[in-house]
């Protein structure tokens, strides 16, 4: 009977955190919605870029290619977030982690190769 409540004081306390952390969150939003200046200037809805004045207008279409090419980054960038703690540990993973890791970086060398005869990597 112990360890379950053990285990239902872990939850508790977590729950309580993230009440204290909601309750502080919303504290601090009301308490800057209070002290914030109200008044409505014509200046504060206008675009505004660098200090240049805008021309045209501020909808424009971007290429998914660079949304692509964003999370082909994100991919490799995880990848390397795999791979480092791996190469730390690897005499403790011995060969069944070498085999692992190998599987890993060949998944993701199959996306690189798809991505690459997709066309997905030239930059235009």
């Amino acid at each position: 009977m112990s360890s379950a409540s053990d285990f239902l004081r872990e939850y508790l306390t977590v729950l309580i955190l993230g009440g204290v952390g909601a309750a502080l969150v919303g504290l601090l939003l009301g308490a800057s919605h209070l002290l914030r200046p109200a008044r409505r200037q014509p200046g504060k809805s206008l675009t505004y870029e660098s200090g240049v004045d805008p021309v045209g207008t501020g909808w424009t279409q971007s290429q998914i290619r660079y949304y692509v090419f964003a999370l082909l980054f994100v991919m490799f960038d995880v990848e390397a977030v795999f791979i480092f703690p791996w190469a730390t540990r690897l005499e403790a993973y011995g060969g069944f982690g070498l085999v692992e890791m190998g599987i890993f970086v060949f998944i993701l060398l199959l996306g690189l190769v798809y991505a690459w005869r997709k066309g997905v990597l030239k930059w235009v």
